[in-house]
């Protein structure tokens, strides 16, 4: 059956991915120890992008499969089964960007962001900032993720515990390879995965905005350069938010066909491309910290 046919762009990508994060973390890293690091970034950011579409149901229908498909601990610090059950609940579209509901949300609560202490207050401003989400970015939120699952664990939460248990077996692949095959050193690897999450966070930094209507919160961005490869498209945030079972290949297609149909839907929050928004927020905030429309009480 059709339906049952794997993708086997995503499969060849997963391959290629898993092949140049192998060379990046022995051969380049031989040659030139930056240029692996580099590389090993590129490949683990990109494998974060794989590891968004196994959570949609990539490369085939087996949701056991493609979890097995992007099981090992590459990122070392998220667990697959934890990315993939707070980014399902991202996709409640109604609670996009709400500071409690949306696990994704990078707003607060104005009456918790009136309370934080003044120089809290200035790093979480600057991490509003595409410069600042590129340099603190990676260190808050998964700052931020390691205390809230750490809370919901101890109010017995199993589901998280769970995720995070799993997370070792993940792991021990990865710690195989350092301690057996490659020459990169383990502190170059961290080094190359807080990159990696840094320049995931070009992409998580404007996808959605605070809005009265749901359906005008998820951004369009029309780029189609090496950015919007290393997302697979998930720059066109908008059509994927509307057709969250479509690989990633065939979102451009749906884009192309009737954009007016998407801009429409989303109130025209649109971006030509990643260089407009360097240009327009690499030094200049987008949003305020607090949520502007939330209603106390």
């Amino acid at each position: 059956m059709k339906s049952l046919t794997p993708e086997w762009p995503t499969l060849a990508l997963l391959a290629a991915c898993y092949l140049i994060w192998g060379l990046a973390t022995t051969v380049l890293a031989t040659v030139w120890l930056p240029l692996g690091i580099i590389v090993a970034a590129v490949a683990t950011a990109f494998f974060g992008s794989l590891q968004h579409e196994a959570t949609h149901r990539h490369p085939t229908r087996s949701q056991m499969l493609n979890a097995s498909l992007v099981f090992p601990g590459l990122t070392l610090v998220i667990p697959f089964l934890r990315f993939r059950d707070t980014h399902l609940d991202h996709h409640h579209d109604s609670l996009l960007t709400d500071p409690y509901d949306d696990p994704e949300s990078n707003f607060l609560d104005p009456s918790v962001w009136e309370r934080l202490p003044r120089p809290m207050q200035v790093l979480c401003r600057f991490n509003n900032t595409l410069l600042g989400r590129l340099i603190v970015g990676p260190a808050m939120g998964t700052g931020m993720f390691f205390l809230s699952d750490w809370r919901a664990a101890r109010g017995g939460d199993r589901r998280v515990l769970k995720g995070w248990l799993w997370h070792i077996p993940a792991l021990m692949p990865v710690a195989w390879w350092f301690l057996a095959v490659a020459t990169m050193p383990l502190w170059a690897y961290a080094v190359a995965v807080y990159a990696a999450l840094s320049l995931l966070r070009i992409r998580t930094f404007l996808e959605h905005r605070a809005d009265e209507l749901a359906r005008n919160r998820s951004v369009v961005i029309e780029d189609r350069g090496p950015l919007s490869w290393l997302f697979l498209n998930n720059n066109l945030h908008k059509v994927h938010h509307m057709h969250p079972r479509v690989p990633w290949y065939r979102l451009p297609k749906l884009y192309a066909a009737n954009p007016q149909r998407y801009l429409s839907r989303n109130g025209g929050y649109r971006y030509a491309s990643y260089a407009e928004i360097f240009r327009r927020h690499l030094l200049r905030g987008k949003d305020p910290v607090a949520h502007p429309l939330w209603r106390r009480g």
